[in-house]
């Protein structure tokens, strides 16, 4: 089944059986099949990325024991080999950061990128309680903040969905009704504080956002960030923010600071549009390795289900 051809879908407004719909999507990505993330990084074993383990103690080597988990001081130390003991990591934190802001609020083809960054978050709400994970989220509106503490079983994966849809419809329905498009929006850096109180040490953090109102000048919180947790970065693109369009008429354009004119007839004017995108991506994909932060994107110009599956090694997450 294609969600986009669903009749819960038309790209623009987010239902609870639309989000649903990844609960069962989600047992594709759980073990032994290959993990979501390791499909995302091209990784062959998904053990690498897979959950993490916890060191618990060291004792006398007896046969059988991996060779890899001798403890080498202990072992130096007593002259007789010792091996560590490990237990799998149980409920660990997953946090979304998922940016709702006015940026987010655009799609030129199959769906708003608010619509595609919801429907990442809910495979990856689903698939982490499925693998007894609890799921959090700090929803950034601009304009405010909705944090979700970390919950188990399906009442997490629930809570964060009704969430994204409820907010959602008020922002694409009644926007003159909020402050979505008035006022100037709140600095992202409201949100990396809150992450880094809402986060108990160990958590995995996902980011899902177009970055639009990332800045260098982040890069202190991202770093304090990093140090006690796992980050992802999900950068979420449009196909028209690449200058990729059929459309070859002039049109009025605005990223909500200035407005100008664009002619899509013209290839100069696709192709500055097109490497204005990538010297922006790349600059933030070169931040986050910086700062040993896995980066993938996605398009909202595709079905999310088609391009994880379909995901290229180059993308390197």
């Amino acid at each position: 089944m294609d969600l986009s051809t669903s009749k819960h879908f038309d790209g623009v407004h987010l239902s609870l059986d639309e989000l649903i719909y990844y609960k069962q999507q989600s047992v594709s990505w759980l073990p032994p099949a290959k993990s979501l993330w390791s499909q995302m990084l091209g990784q062959h074993q998904s053990r690498q990325l897979g959950r993490g383990m916890d060191f618990t103690e060291v004792r006398q080597y007896q046969a059988g024991d991996d060779v890899r988990s001798i403890d080498w001081r202990v072992t130096a130390r007593t002259g007789k080999p010792h091996t560590k003991l490990f237990t799998e990591e149980r409920e660990k934190p997953v946090i979304l950061y998922l940016d709702m802001g006015r940026s987010m609020y655009f799609g030129s083809t199959l769906m708003l990128k608010s619509v595609l960054m919801a429907h990442m978050a809910s495979l990856i709400a689903w698939l982490s309680v499925a693998q007894q994970d609890r799921i959090g989220a700090v929803i950034d509106t601009g304009h405010e903040l909705i944090e979700l503490k970390p919950t188990s079983r399906n009442k997490g994966p629930l809570s964060l969905i009704q969430t994204l849809v409820h907010r959602h419809e008020i922002n694409i329905s009644q926007p003159q009704n909020s402050q979505f498009h008035t006022g100037q929006p709140s600095d992202i850096s409201t949100a990396l504080l809150a992450l880094n109180r809402l986060c108990p040490k160990g958590s995995e953090i996902v980011m899902l956002s177009d970055f639009v109102r990332f800045t260098p000048e982040h890069q202190t919180l991202l770093t304090r960030l990093r140090q006690h947790n796992r980050v992802r970065m999900i950068h979420i693109s449009d196909p028209l923010e690449q200058g990729q369009t059929h459309y070859r008429g002039v049109e009025q354009v605005s990223n909500h600071h200035q407005t100008q004119w664009l002619n899509f007839a013209s290839r100069k004017a696709r192709n500055e549009i097109e490497h204005a995108f990538a010297v922006k991506q790349n600059a933030l994909q070169e931040l986050a390795h910086s700062l040993g932060i896995s980066f993938a994107s996605l398009s909202s110009g595709q079905p999310l289900l088609q391009q994880l599956h379909g995901y290229k090694h180059d993308h390197n997450f």
